[in-house]
């Protein structure tokens, strides 16, 4: 660790432990700002695990009410922030247990069990010239940051992403739309290093091929 990282580390510590000591102290300033701050985000975590907003909403709610029953037992083995994501996780976890008990079998698709990023038929087979590569290669896309921008771009992205499977969608929407980092989503979803990758990669390959008739429309 670097003489900067420590500084940062210490100034972080410093400022969970004083966080912990009004919300204990039952400040409630302290509390707003925090609510604030992480509700919008921790709404849109506990989405990608229920059914809908309301309930989404109620996980929040008790997620809160957690963290101020229980900041009395945060020991500070982890920072704030991992332990406030923690109960978030182990609420929507158990909502979303709660749905599926409640929802007829039939309705419930398995979560368990990945589709391919891409489908393999676009890859040359075992007896092809070149087996595993593309049989039909992605069309490069001309500008595509000047695309991207175009609203008609962000309305097919805004479709294709509720279609990903739970977890690739919500690796993404931290990722690539909250701005965070590997490490605070990993902390954050209780996720491995290589796992965050793996679904950061399988949700943006199914981005590109949702969108690939629309840009190569476009081009044509």
């Amino acid at each position: 660790m670097t003489a900067e990282q420590a500084t940062v580390s210490a100034s972080a510590a410093s400022s969970d432990e004083q966080l912990v000591a009004d919300l204990r102290a039952g400040d409630e300033r302290t509390f707003r700002k925090l609510f604030e701050r992480d509700y919008a985000l921790m709404k849109r975590v506990a989405r990608g695990y229920v059914t809908c907003d309301a309930v989404a909403e109620e996980v929040v709610q008790d997620t809160w009410m957690a963290i101020v029953t229980g900041i009395d037992r945060f020991e500070g083995r982890s920072a704030l922030s991992t332990w406030i994501s923690s109960i978030l996780t182990h609420q929507a976890k158990s909502h979303s247990a709660r749905e599926r008990r409640s929802l007829p079998f039939s309705s419930v698709a398995p979560r368990d069990i990945e589709e391919p990023a891409i489908d393999p038929d676009r890859f040359q087979k075992d007896d092809d010239a070149w087996p595993g590569h593309w049989a039909t290669p992605p069309r490069p896309w001309q500008k595509p940051e000047r695309r991207l921008l175009s609203l008609e771009a962000r309305e097919h992205l805004k479709k294709a992403l509720p279609e990903l499977p739970e977890r690739q969608r919500q690796i993404i929407a931290l990722r690539d739309i909250e701005g965070l980092s590997a490490e605070e989503v990993c902390a954050l979803l209780g996720l491995s290093q290589e796992n965050q990758r793996v679904l950061l990669h399988r949700g943006r390959s199914r981005l590109r091929a949702a969108l690939e008739d629309y840009f190569d429309g476009d081009d044509a």
